[in-house]
């Protein structure tokens, strides 16, 4: 089966990011495919690779970017949501003209286009937050 995930929740704001990973990884165990994963909303904060854990705390950012580059997954950062949150790309920080990237290279941003072809082309869409 083909399932596309989206997350809603930042990292730390409730357990809701973490399931959906959880989750995601559960279903590449067993086989199934993913079609694509999109962040939205605070979602967008689970690209961040500027956030900074504890050494005791699991990095959940960390870990869906290992996620997507060990399975070649496609990933969608929201682009008017990250750029709100300050998630920028190496294209859109130039497209600002500011001097920093924040988001993983794993994920992409992009609109709301990706999520509707996800929806068009995915078996189960699963929504976490």
């Amino acid at each position: 089966m083909k399932f596309s995930i989206v997350v809603y929740a930042a990292p730390y704001s409730s357990q809701a990011a973490a399931t959906a990973f959880n989750f995601t990884q559960s279903l590449l165990n067993q086989g199934h495919d993913i079609y694509r994963l999109f962040f939205f909303g605070d979602g967008v904060h689970n690209a961040n690779r500027l956030s900074v854990v504890a050494q005791d705390e699991r990095n959940l950012q960390q870990q869906w970017d290992q996620l997507i580059i060990e399975h070649k997954l496609d990933s969608v950062v929201c682009v008017s949501s990250a750029v709100n949150r300050g998630i920028l790309d190496q294209q859109e920080s130039r497209r600002q003209d500011l001097n920093a990237v924040s988001a993983y290279a794993s994920s992409e941003l992009a609109g709301l286009g990706q999520l509707i072809d996800a929806t068009i082309h995915s078996d189960r869409i699963v929504n976490f937050g």
